[in-house]
């Protein structure tokens, strides 16, 4: 299943939703893939925010922006165009980019906790829309979301509960990466690896987060 698009009305037009999308976009049109040099700089390097957290807190955050591949850049922005709207809808603008940015720097700690002494770098935007996609199944747990199906050589519509869509990928992470304990930490984007932990971290701190911020606030204003 490919999510499309999700048929709850925003109120509020979701311009850091979209300033985030192009912001993502443009930075991997303008480098592609981060190098050696790039990603030591700017993505979570666990060996080295152990070794000096004061100097290197930064990349919690600049790592969130860098993308290993087109589908890696690809697959997040369409899950957070979908699912990112009615999250700063109901947040607001200000605290909406406060809590997107606290879930991905808190999920990279989550898969940092997991190998301190890893030396290959950790990046994208999966955190944060981890936490996005766990604000949204306790905001809006009715919701369905139209998804492409692939059926062999034959591809249809079907519109899906959202937490069907959203709790499968939390299993599926959950499995995962309990499965793969060990090796999820010592794996990178760069090596066909997924950081679960990460995506795990990020889901549940966006459970946590999203209600401390107004996720359940009076729907009127």
């Amino acid at each position: 299943m490919f999510p499309l698009y999700d048929e709850n009305p925003t109120r509020i037009t979701p311009f850091l939703t979209y300033g985030l999308i192009g912001m993502n976009v443009f930075i991997f049109l303008s480098y592609g893939p981060p190098s050696e040099q790039l990603a030591q700089l700017y993505a979570v390097v666990p060996r080295e925010l152990t070794n000096n957290f004061a100097g290197e807190w930064t990349t919690l955050f600049t790592s969130q922006f860098l993308h290993g591949n087109w589908w890696h850049l690809i697959s997040n922005m369409v899950f957070l165009w979908i699912f990112g709207n009615n999250i700063e809808d109901r947040l607001g603008h200000f605290k909406y980019i406060i809590f997107y940015l606290s879930c991905g720097a808190l999920a990279a700690l989550c898969q940092w906790v997991i190998g301190i002494n890893s030396g290959i770098p950790s990046l994208g935007a999966s955190g944060a829309i981890s936490g996005v996609l766990g604000a949204y199944i306790i905001r809006f747990p009715d919701a369905r979301v139209m998804s492409l199906i692939f059926l062999g050589f034959f591809i249809t519509t079907i519109r899906v509960p959202a937490l069907l869509l959203i709790g499968v990928f939390f299993i599926q992470n959950v499995i995962s990466g309990l499965a793969n304990l060990q090796a999820a930490a010592n794996m990178s984007v760069e090596t066909g690896g997924v950081a679960y932990w990460a995506h795990i971290g990020g889901f549940v701190f966006g459970v946590i987060l999203g209600p401390l911020l107004g996720l359940f606030r009076r729907d009127d204003y």
